[in-house]
């Protein structure tokens, strides 16, 4: 039985070609939509993420004081107000696992003909645990190369490929400010930072190599940045206050006086800026529902007209003996077929769409099943709801009512 009726569905739905394109197109516009939107959000969300974990986790920044000069006061950080000692001292603190000096630069690099200016950052080996940040060729400085003083520096994957192409940097000299320095390590790739700085493109050096061969301050001892690393999330409102508190020791700050430092929770920015990508996949699937919905309403409107032109076919099927469950299952086959099949083109189309955004302005984009099972299932039971109420309320009438319907 179910057979027949099938063929009886499909020449219903190829009898009236355009009726069947204007159904479907809503479907296949709020479906395509939803998939398109939150293949997007889901795309942005992953990239920020991505540039998050990229940071390092737990993180601290603890930055120098501002500077005077006529008047004028400068941001932070450049101020002489930080000390290596400073980092030293905070690497004690309980609930912290790295402290880690940086005092940064740009310098010509050069390997050879080939030369390439990065930024420098003479640095502790705790900014590798601070940072997450592991070797892909090569080792990283220890404690020994900063003792010594030894002139040995690791490179991020963009210096390695505009200073040695494919060739392998390890063991190769560089000369930064006409000093040599001994290539020791690459480091795996990080990409951008939520800044748009290209992670990749720095070179680090031990700040005791760093301070005596490339800095051009006086006081040797100061910097002007400290990344700190707190062991969990759950410790770090008591290790800022532990940090503060021992800073302000250390410089002597007076009660009630102010800082001569900033201490930043990158941890904070970084959950604001997850807060803000949520939000805004959010925001488009909000969007993407609004065309469903509008879809929604349309076959709404098309199946009311269609089962109402069809209200004496239905009149003369019940008088031949057909029954009401016989005329609902007609119906409800032929919304299957108009849903399942418009929501198959939407989803197509979506993703689609979405392909081509990712490569004509290289767009993160990410399809999940669960947004693809969503939108396909909502236009589905969309159109099976609309045309079997209709057909409902036509199964019920009266046989000679609705041979009488003009």
């Amino acid at each position: 039985m179910l057979r027949p009726m099938l063929g009886e569905a499909w020449k219903a739905i190829s009898a009236n070609r355009l009726r069947t394109f204007l159904t479907m197109l809503g479907m296949v516009i709020g479906v395509g939509a939803v998939v398109l939107m939150l293949a997007i959000g889901q795309g942005a969300q992953a990239a920020i993420k991505t540039q998050i974990d990229s940071m390092g986790s737990h993180l601290f920044i603890v930055l120098a004081g501002s500077q005077n000069s006529g008047g004028v006061r400068f941001g932070g950080g450049n101020a002489t107000t930080l000390t290596v000692d400073d980092a030293n001292a905070i690497r004690q603190l309980p609930g912290i696992t790295a402290s880690a000096p940086v005092i940064p630069g740009s310098q010509q690099v050069i390997y050879e003909a080939n030369n390439w200016n990065s930024q420098i950052a003479g640095t502790h080996p705790d900014y590798f645990v601070a940072r997450d940040w592991q070797a892909a060729q090569g080792a990283l400085f220890d404690e020994s190369d900063l003792q010594s003083g030894r002139r040995v520096a690791v490179i991020g994957r963009t210096v390695a490929q505009n200073l040695f192409g494919e060739n392998d940097p390890v063991g190769k000299t560089v000369r930064i400010r006409q000093s040599p320095f001994t290539i020791i390590g690459v480091l795996v790739s990080k990409g951008q930072s939520l800044d748009g700085r290209d992670q990749d493109d720095s070179v680090f050096v031990p700040y005791t190599t760093f301070q005596r061969t490339l800095a051009s301050s006086r006081f040797r001892g100061a910097v002007r940045i400290m990344l700190v690393q707190a062991e969990s999330d759950a410790v770090m409102p008591e290790a800022e206050h532990a940090i503060t508190e021992l800073l302000r020791d250390r410089h002597r700050i007076a009660a009630g006086a102010e800082d001569d430092f900033f201490v930043n929770n990158l941890t904070a920015l970084a959950n604001s800026a997850a807060e803000m990508a949520k939000t805004m996949a959010l925001l488009l699937g909000a969007i993407a529902s609004v065309s469903l919905l509008v879809g929604g309403i349309g076959i709404m409107n098309i199946m009311l007209v269609s089962v109402t032109e069809r209200t004496r076919e239905i009149g003369i099927r019940m008088a031949i003996g057909a029954r009401q469950r016989d005329i609902l299952l007609q119906f409800m086959l032929e919304a299957l077929t108009l849903s399942l099949t418009g929501g198959l083109i939407g989803v197509v189309l979506g993703m689609g769409g979405a392909k081509l955004i990712q490569v004509l302005w290289h767009a993160p984009v990410i399809f999940t099943v669960s947004a693809v099972v969503v939108a396909f299932a909502v236009s589905a039971v969309t159109g099976v709801f609309f045309f079997f109420f209709f057909a409902w309320k036509a199964s019920r009438l009266d046989p000679i009512e609705a041979l009488r319907y003009q």
